[in-house]
């Protein structure tokens, strides 16, 4: 989130470049709190001296919701603005001018910390998720998942124990494009259920939260 067109279209260049999706853009604090409450966000980038407030306050607002990673990009390079980013609740903070390198280089290690991909597998109460191997493992059996059922776990694991919305799901797994899928999108989290759940009509690992979306619920997260 940047009040200069030109720098917010620079780092889209420089994410895309490294394969990074689903970019999403502000020019104003209330324009930034706007795309966070209506978007799973991973991962924040904030500028401090906006047109209509300050990259502290919006820190301050996801702070009350959301532990997610969220990186300073400042032309304030004082000590104190630095002290008082990390104060709050900031991952890192990074003065302007930069190097693309030394972006991507923060970027890369925050997520690497906030999101850790050191376990290959996930337990669940009745299944266990062996990523590595796209397979469910229940009474002894071992049960492949499909290219979409992946998917869709992964979305839900990366927000474990939280309310993912439906059309948060959709959009990660159909991409942009996702309107119209949302009973694909059903059929799929019943196939699901029948591979992870002791009784797939009452779910205790992949809950429905009625009106708001899903929940993969892990215990240890």
């Amino acid at each position: 989130m940047d009040d200069e067109f030109e720098l917010l279209e620079m780092i889209q260049m420089i994410l895309r470049e490294e394969n990074y999706t689903n970019i999403i853009t502000a020019a104003s604090a209330a324009e930034a709190l706007t795309v966070f409450k209506a978007n799973e966000i991973h991962l924040a980038v904030l500028d401090i001296m906006l047109p209509d407030g300050d990259g502290y306050e919006i820190l301050k607002e996801i702070r009350k919701s959301s532990n997610i990673p969220v990186l300073f990009l400042s032309a304030k390079d004082d000590m104190e603005d630095q002290y008082h980013g990390f104060s709050l609740g900031a991952d890192d903070y990074l003065t302007k001018p930069f190097y693309p390198k030394d972006l991507l280089f923060r970027i890369h290690a925050i997520l690497k910390r906030a999101y850790p991909e050191d376990s290959k597998a996930t337990n669940l109460k009745h299944a266990i998720i062996h990523w590595d191997r796209a397979e469910i493992e229940k009474d002894n059996d071992f049960i492949p998942l499909k290219a979409k059922e992946y998917a869709i776990l992964e979305v839900l694991y990366r927000n474990s124990n939280r309310i993912v919305t439906i059309d948060n799901i959709c959009q990660a797994v159909w991409g942009d494009a996702y309107y119209g899928y949302e009973n694909s999108l059903m059929t799929h989290i019943r196939k699901i259920r029948e591979k992870i759940e002791a009784t797939p009509s009452h779910p205790e690992s992949l809950v429905t939260i009625k009106g708001l979306g899903y929940k993969l619920i892990v215990e240890g997260r």
